[in-house]
């Protein structure tokens, strides 16, 4: 690739300046209308440093996280000489990133930044991980092409040991562009121009980057399924090896052997071994089992042999649990966790923040979210239209958090009960991938219970076929083919959106009932709203009667699920977001609007 740069001229968030640009050396947030505690004390030499991926976890790594030089060019400029400095994770939109710069469909974002490594690791290969990056993201490593990516929300990875020079400091260059809603790829919420339930996009390095050292074998990644019926746990391991002529094993080697070692409180409970690639099972008499009470967590360490030797080492952790259909004392069909009904609450759970969009602050900003939402007596939340870092299904594991995953939607967003649209086969690949992306990588989290494949009608197309799809790469979850509005019979739920009182469908025998929308009761705070002007589906004129009202839809919820047969209810929403001011908590998180006390009494029907 060319080292120049082409002084053209563009247009960025209305002002008009040169590709050049002037360098700033020193960070600080952008000017923003709302920031949260975590937002206002954020180390930018330090930021994320928590290791990304806690199911596959390695001793040795190094945090690409921090300042970055970046550029933002028209798409058809060469690479161009830094303008200033961005704060990766946070997207390019976001004030945390220091940028908050919109990046349209005609727009390029440069990033680059240096990096040593380590004297120890002169004899390993070296892989690149990214958590995320929005939307097509390229890398070189030192003027070498790495790996080309498409996607918003999935990890991705290279080995990037074939492409180092010889020098002791390596340089980094990553290119991202992203068509935000002018393209049809999944994007979820995310628009050029926000306002109503449309918000800000996050465009470029939006989650952790990451190096981590490995031998010429490793685990690629893992394949956990629990059968709580049978009292056992299969581990699959995958291997991964370098490819080129130096040093690397040959393509036609057996598989290497793979050990599996269950522990309960580091004290072991069952051993295995086996060849990579095929599935261990070790037993699991008398366990412990997941739930949102008890989410208790079983350790994992695991060991891949290769030619008598151990090649590499990473620890998981995994929950005895069991999801399904069943039928209930009452005649219903219920959604059943661990053979027995639980009444599944919870919230829409949007995942934006004033500061950095899609990133949170921290990861403590991440866990207040989930903590908050477990004292106000959720047992459950609803992702919506996005998919987070791996570090969030982490915590909802650890924490007793169920977890509906939502599909990012794309293409064309329709509504209303209308006929399954058309999609080329390339806007049906990119959903696809990811939604095939979405449920591999985060397979292995007890806490995921459902996967959502569409919302309402958006984006909606051959929602069987897509359906039956996922039904066949996960047997072990249940899936909710379209949440509201537009349902075509398929899938284990029949899931309605009502605004603002609760509804419930009528009962079924095949499918169970939820009311996966609702609420909305919206109610801006003074001096904690993202605009002036902002909305809710109901406007509440102060906290006392947004509790009145809350606790009157709960005394509705609680007796459609003990007179109609309803599994799970969604309140609309966790936090306000942006002009929406429905959320539980204000959108900086520093107002708890109804007290979480007061929301977990109104559930339980426990009125004072």
């Amino acid at each position: 690739m060319k080292s120049l740069f082409i002084p053209v001229l563009f247009v960025t968030a209305g002002v008009m300046t040169f590709c050049t640009g002037e360098k700033e050396t020193v960070w600080k947030p952008a000017e923003n209308p709302l920031l949260t505690v975590w937002g206002e004390s954020i180390d930018p030499a330090m930021p994320w440093p928590e290791y990304p991926r806690p199911g596959l976890e390695r001793a040795e790594w190094m945090s690409l996280n921090g300042l970055w030089y970046y550029s933002i060019c028209p798409k058809e400029a060469d690479r161009p000489e830094p303008q200033g400095k961005i704060l990766v994770p946070y997207p390019a939109e976001s004030a945390l990133s220091g940028v908050k710069a919109r990046i349209t469909d005609s727009l390029a974002l440069w990033y680059s930044r240096e990096f040593t490594i380590p004297r120890r690791w002169k004899e390993k290969q070296l892989i690149l991980n990214f958590e995320a990056s929005d939307w097509e993201t390229t890398v070189w490593i030192d003027d070498n092409f790495a790996v080309s990516h498409r996607g918003g929300y999935d990890p991705f990875s290279c080995n990037i040991t074939p492409f180092l020079a010889g020098s002791k400091v390596h340089r980094i260059v990553v290119r991202v562009t992203d068509p935000s809603d002018r393209g049809r790829q999944p994007r979820g919420k995310q628009v050029l121009k926000p306002g109503g339930i449309w918000y800000t996009p996050s465009s470029g390095i939006w989650q952790s980057v990451w190096l981590e050292p490995v031998d010429k074998t490793w685990i690629g990644d893992l394949r956990i399924v629990p059968d709580i019926d049978n009292g056992h746990l299969r581990v699959t391991v995958m291997e991964e090896r370098c490819q080129g002529p130096e040093g690397c094993p040959p393509v036609d080697m057996a598989p290497s052997l793979a050990e599996v070692t269950l522990l309960m409180d580091g004290q072991t409970v069952a051993v295995t071994s086996g060849l990579t690639g095929t599935a261990l099972t070790l037993p699991v008499p008398d366990a412990r089992l997941w739930s949102p009470e008890d989410p208790f967590l079983y350790d994992l360490h695991v060991r891949l042999i290769t030619g008598g030797m151990v090649a590499d080492e990473v620890k998981s952790y995994a929950g005895m649990r069991k999801i399904s259909l069943g039928t209930g004392d009452d005649g219903f069909t219920r959604i059943m966790l661990n053979n027995k009904f639980v009444w599944q609450n919870g919230p829409l759970d949007q995942g934006f923040w004033p500061d950095g969009l899609y990133t949170p602050p921290s990861d403590e900003a991440m866990k207040y979210d989930i903590e908050m939402l477990k004292k106000m007596g959720f047992n459950m939340l609803r992702k919506h239209v996005k998919v987070e870092n791996r570090r969030f299904y982490y915590h909802t594991d650890r924490m007793g958090m169920l977890v509906w995953q939502d599909m990012p939607s794309g293409d064309d967003y329709i509504w209303g009960d209308m006929p399954d649209i058309s999609k080329s086969s390339s806007d049906s690949s990119l959903f696809m991938t990811e939604l095939t992306r979405m449920i591999e990588t985060k397979f292995n989290n007890p806490s995921i219970v459902m996967w959502v494949v569409y919302n309402e009608g958006w984006g909606q197309y051959d929602t069987p076929g897509v359906t039956r799809y996922v039904m066949a790469l996960d047997t072990t979850r249940l899936v909710n083919s379209a949440s509201g509005w537009t349902d075509r019979g398929t899938g284990h739920i029949l899931d309605i959106h009502h605004y603002p009182d609760p509804v419930a469908p009528k009962a079924g025998k095949e499918r169970a009932i939820v009311l996966g929308e609702f609420g909305g009761l919206g109610l801006p705070v003074q001096g904690h709203t993202w605009e002036q002007k902002n909305w809710g589906y109901e406007k509440m004129g102060d906290s006392t009667a947004l509790l009145r009202k809350y606790e009157d839809f709960y005394v509705l919820i609680r007796q459609m699920v003990a007179e109609k047969g309803l599994s799970a209810s969604v309140y609309t929403q966790t936090t306000d977001v942006e002009t929406e001011t429905n959320g539980l908590m204000t959108y900086d998180r520093k107002v708890d609007k109804m007290g979480y006390e007061n929301v977990k009494r109104a559930m339980t029907g426990n009125r004072q």
